[in-house]
Order: structure tokens, then C-alpha cells, then sequence
């Protein structure tokens, strides 16, 4: 499949911060998706490259913990194919207003029942290494999402808050997942208005890296 973004849905995502849509990967992409995630976090990594960082290994973690790894496309074809897809790229490079997009790091998260969250952050905090500090993410959810199962969330507008140079609080499972944003938020004099990314499987989001 081929995604493409309108008009309309590069001024929403200039105004808000984010922009929500349906149909960035297919149903045969999904279940394959699927099957790789799971073999990912049992340790089996088809090109025999281990990701960057895996946070998360059947048989030696927490259950209960949501499970994360960075850069799953070194160690998988089929995450590559999907994260390395030139349509995606394109869009991105639409968002930045760049003449072309090169990736940082994939995300592969899986959340289980009652898992712990992560807490909010800005995702440029963490590229204290790279110049200039711009990044765009394209968050795709391979299972249909809602407020109530624990999807994405974005506070509207926050890309014009003051930018983080350093990351703040805790990452993985913190106490209080939203605390760093109610810190922001009021140090900005803002009412904060958190948008859950609801889509079906398949949908996803693309947000900028000071959101």
C-alpha cells in the first residue's frame, strides 16, 4: 500500500502538534507485524543482529511490564519493510518541510493488560548528540486503540512550549505518567488538553519531536 497525506492534514498538524490518520499499514502487514513482535521479544532476531536497546525478553522480565525495543529493524525484515518505507519517509520529510528524511530509531512497543505506562516526554530531550535537534515520529498501533485501553497521548499545541534539553523524570512505569507534563504545562500558564490517539488497527499519528 502507498500512504499520502492531504492539504488539510499538514495544517492540522502545523496547528496542533500532531495529526491523526487511518490506514498506514495494511491487515497482511499487521500479522506479520504480529508474529514478529513476538518472536523479537523472545529473543529471536532473524537477521542475527540484536537491536540497539531491548528493554524487554520473554522468560527475564516483568510481565506486567509494557515491553519496549529500539531499532527492531537491524534484526528484522519485516519491521525493516515497514519502517524503512519510502511513502512514510516522504510524508515525514512533507511535515519538516526537509528535502528528504533519514531515521533515527524505530520504537517497537507492546503494552499488556494492565501494564505500566510510559511516562510524557518530548522526544527531542533524547538526541542531546544530534544537530540540528528536529525529529519527526510516525507512530503506528498494529492493534485498534482507545482511551480506556492506554493509546498515545498528545497535549494539542505543546510543540510551542518551552523545549526540554535534557530528559525529565522517569521513562518506564513512573508513579505518575503525566506529571512531568502537568509541570510543563503550568509553568507555561496552560490548561493542558490531552488528545488520545483513537484508531483502528492500522491508523497511527505523526508528531514532531518537541510535542
Amino acid at each position: 500500500m502507498s500512504f499520502s497525506l492531504t492539504n488539510k492534514q499538514i495544517e492540522r498538524f502545523r496547528d496542533d502538534g500532531f495529526v491523526v490518520v487511518d490506514k498506514l499499514v495494511d491487515e497482511k502487514a499487521i500479522a506479520q507485524l504480529h508474529t514478529r513482535f513476538d518472536r523479537l521479544f523472545q529473543g529471536d532476531f532473524e537477521t542475527g543482529t540484536r537491536p540497539d536497546e531491548v528493554n524487554w525478553q520473554e522468560g527475564e522480565s516483568d510481565p506486567e511490564l509494557t515491553r519496549q525495543i529500539c531499532n527492531a529493524w537491524k534484526s528484522d525484515r519485516c519491521v525493516a519493510a515497514t519502517v524503512l518505507r519510502e511513502d512514510l519517509g516522504h510524508a515525514l520529510a512533507q511535515l519538516g518541510s526537509w528535502p528528504g528524511t533519514r531515521i533515527v530509531q524505530d520504537n517497537v512497543i507492546s503494552k499488556p493488560p494492565g501494564g505500566g505506562a510510559l511516562g510524557y516526554h518530548q522526544d527531542n530531550a533524547y538526541l542531546a548528540w544530534y544537530t540540528p535537534r528536529e525529529m519527526l515520529t510516525c507512530w503506528i498501533a498494529l492493534d485498534a486503540t482507545s482511551s480506556a485501553n492506554g493509546t498515545l497521548e498528545f497535549v494539542k499545541g505543546s510543540h510551542r512550549w518551552q523545549r526540554q534539553l535534557q530528559p525529565q523524570g522517569e521513562f518506564h512505569n513512573p508513579a505518575d505518567y503525566q506529571i512531568e507534563m502537568e509541570t510543563a504545562a503550568q509553568q507555561e500558564g496552560q490548561t493542558p488538553e490531552v488528545i488520545h490517539v483513537e484508531v483502528p488497527r492500522g491508523g497511527g499519528s505523526f508528531h514532531p519531536g518537541w510535542m
